[in-house]
């Protein structure tokens, strides 16, 4: 008999509430398809299961005795599952700094409803890993190019702030303004930085710019007074550095964080995480 799950499962919630209706909500589908789906089961098997004579959904003594086993086949089946789920990991990369408490709240909403497991993974370059399949999804910070067939998924801006030596001149000013950011010596992290010359208009951009090439060379960098940086302001919270110093940036346009992933890539997993990071996506 060509019995499906899908069919075991919408007779079996119909069972247990009574109700097409009810079931229909369950399952997260029309009442029109759970009543064929529930007439299928019966025409395979050549049993009437239900009695819809009644205002309300009764069993029939066979549709009774089925439903015994058909709740025991589903419970092992999902024990079957859990087994598995919890040895099924997720990779998601970043190159520094996760957001907060986004990252907390979502890993721990998808690991709750899932049963799997997040792996967190710091790479220079999330987007050439993601490239090489050694992540499944990346969070990435600021202006980019996705990778020729993958999706991204915008999640919320950050503001940014200045960064700086403890010995520059510019601890002397209480702020720095976006437009005098050009008359100041800047350091760019030029893989998974969120400011460089490409952020200004070509007439307004820093005549001075030192490059670096990841997040670590970028702080000690500054921290060197060799020029200034500009970071969302997550780096105020959680950079311990006894050399550097935070000064506001005003009229400076918001870093954008995103998700981006490959479609074929562990799909069902890429689109549960997606579902727990949408509800964490604002900022506390």
């Amino acid at each position: 008999m060509d019995v499906e799950l899908r069919h075991l499962r919408a007779f079996a919630s119909v069972a247990r509430h009574r109700s097409f209706s009810r079931a229909a909500e369950e399952l997260l589908i029309t009442q029109p398809a759970l009543s064929r789906t529930v007439a299928q089961l019966e025409g395979k098997l050549s049993v009437r299961l239900l009695d819809r004579s009644s205002r309300h959904v009764e069993l029939t003594d066979t549709g009774a005795e089925f439903l015994v086993h058909v709740e025991r086949v589903l419970a092992t089946l999902d024990q079957a599952l859990a087994v598995v789920s919890h040895r099924v990991t997720l990779r998601l990369g970043f190159s520094w700094l996760l957001p907060d408490p986004w990252t907390q709240q979502t890993v721990s909403r998808f690991e709750e409803t899932t049963g799997a497991t997040v792996s967190l993974t710091r790479t220079d370059d999330p987007l050439q890993a993601l490239r090489q399949r050694v992540l499944d999804i990346a969070v990435v910070r600021g202006a980019f190019d996705a990778p020729p067939g993958a999706r991204t998924m915008h999640l919320f801006d950050e503001p940014r702030i200045a960064v700086c030596s403890e010995h520059s001149d510019l601890n002397r000013f209480d702020h720095l303004d976006w437009t005098d950011v050009q008359h100041w010596t800047l350091v760019v992290n030029t893989v998974s930085g969120t400011t460089g010359p490409w952020s200004w208009p070509v007439d307004e951009r820093p005549d001075r710019i030192i490059e670096t090439a990841n997040y670590d060379e970028w702080l000690e960098t500054v921290a060197a007074n060799r020029g200034i940086g500009i970071v969302p302001e997550v780096a105020q919270r959680r950079t311990q550095h006894p050399a550097v110093r935070f000064v506001p940036l005003t009229n400076a346009p918001a870093s954008p964080v995103s998700l981006v992933h490959f479609p074929d890539a562990q799909r069902t997993l890429i689109r549960r995480f997606l579902d727990a990071a949408v509800p964490a996506a604002v900022p506390e």
